[in-house]
């Protein structure tokens, strides 16, 4: 079921609808260097056969976990012969290239650039990442995105009725049964229509066996039957653990606790470490949360220490409550900032010496004696706040003019920034304070 024409690629109208980068390539015949990538099962080894079949260049194909240096120069040596024999290009379409190694990707850097051969590769995983960025630099990415349930049913109908398919078995399926295939196989062709073949081939063995001739019934039942639970795919270091880690993450910050906790699932049934993922969470306590809900810090050490002690499944209890605390919480990270733009000062070189009357003076005892004297003259002027009325003074602790927490209005923030701002304006309009 191999699509023969860019028009019967499912779905990817991005790339391959009329006026595309891609069409204009193929309807030209002036195919360069090209990288597709997306998650399994969306087409991209199917596209790079359509794009081998559109053009009159030669074609070499490979796995690029499988290919090695000594077969690449012969590639390149044979496509060095062909262009200079004929004028006919080579294309080199090699999948999985991001396990391609260095020493493999170097022989083929140059050829590549001086136009010899014309690479496409095939990857699940970010080229940006995985390939050699001399390589990205030089090819077009495509990014295949993954199938709607519309295109994986739309495919599964062809294959039923297609000569190619299994148009010669007379089958009898189900709405109810494509629709249980195109949403359990998750964007993923492949699976769906392998779930098909197993349900038509395993049925027509069973007539065959009966000596029986009639159709051939596949139900949801059946459907269910044939294909299994997906395995979710997630490397701990690759796109898929960063994407859903910047979702989970982004969710709690816009306060949407369905989404979070939809998130927070993918991980953990992948596998995510739950302490990674009580990090992010405590991250975001300081970072999104801060002071306008600050029990959201004591939920989110308690849920750390409780994932340690008791880990998977039940730690799943804990993380998703304190997802949803998160979630729910008012948001500020004016203490944040307010580090943040500290940090800054002091990495730049924009520090201050600790004012006199702070300063501490129970370790100068090597100072010669008038120092002394006149260190613990100012620190008289240190007035501790145990001493007002309310237990705050107006001293300036800081030595200069410089803020750095600007407290919102939301949640607890909102209580404590009325008296923070009188403060700062009475500290800044009351008497200068010796340095």
């Amino acid at each position: 079921m191999r699509p023969r024409t860019l028009d019967e690629i499912a779905g990817q109208r991005h790339l391959v609808g009329p006026g595309s980068l891609l069409r204009r390539m193929l309807e030209a015949d002036r195919v360069t260097s090209i990288i597709l990538h997306g998650p399994p099962g969306t087409g991209k080894t199917s596209l790079a056969e359509v794009i081998a079949l559109h053009t009159q260049a030669h074609v070499e194909r490979g796995n690029a976990a499988q290919i090695g240096v000594a077969r690449i120069r012969e590639v390149i040596e044979g496509a060095e012969r062909r262009l200079g024999e004929s004028g006919r290009r080579t294309i080199l379409f090699l999948d999985e290239i991001h396990r391609f190694s260095r020493s493999q990707q170097d022989v083929l850097l140059g050829d590549v650039e001086r136009g010899l051969l014309i690479l496409i590769g095939a990857t699940t995983e970010n080229p940006y990442f995985a390939v050699n960025s001399a390589l990205v630099s030089r090819s077009t990415v495509l990014r295949l995105e993954p199938l709607t349930e519309e295109d994986v049913s739309a495919l599964v109908r062809r294959a039923i009725a297609d000569a190619r398919g299994l148009g010669g078995l007379p089958l009898q399926v189900a709405d109810e049964a494509i629709a249980h295939w195109a949403r359990i196989s998750d964007g993923d062709a492949r699976r769906a229509l392998n779930a098909l073949e197993v349900a038509a081939l395993s049925l027509d063995a069973e007539r065959r066996r009966a000596g029986g001739d009639g159709p051939l019934a596949i139900d949801v039942a059946v459907a269910e039957e044939s294909i299994q639970r997906k395995a979710l795919v997630y490397d701990g270091t690759g796109d898929e653990h960063y994407d859903l880690a910047s979702a989970f993450i982004k969710s709690m910050r816009g306060s949407d606790p369905d989404a979070a906790v939809y998130w927070l699932a993918r991980m953990l049934e992948a596998g995510e470490d739950p302490r990674f993922v009580a990090r992010r969470i405590a991250i975001l306590a300081s970072e999104d949360i801060g002071n306008a809900d600050p029990r959201a810090i004591m939920v989110a050490a308690a849920a750390w220490e409780i994932a340690e002690r008791i880990g998977m499944p039940e730690c799943q209890l804990t993380l998703g409550q304190a997802a949803i605390y998160m979630a729910t919480a008012p948001k500020s990270n004016a203490s944040a900032q307010a580090i943040w733009a500290a940090m800054a000062d002091v990495r730049e070189g924009r520090t201050v010496p600790v004012p006199v009357f702070i300063r501490d003076q129970t370790n100068r005892r090597f100072l010669e004696r008038e120092v002394q004297q006149g260190l613990r003259a100012a620190a008289e002027k240190y007035q501790s706040p145990h001493q007002s009325a309310d237990g705050r003074d107006q001293q300036d602790y800081l030595g200069v003019d410089r803020t750095y927490y600007e407290p919102t209005d939301r949640g607890h923030e909102g209580r404590l920034a009325e008296d923070v701002l009188r403060r700062r304006d009475e500290r800044r309009s009351g008497p200068a304070s010796e340095r």
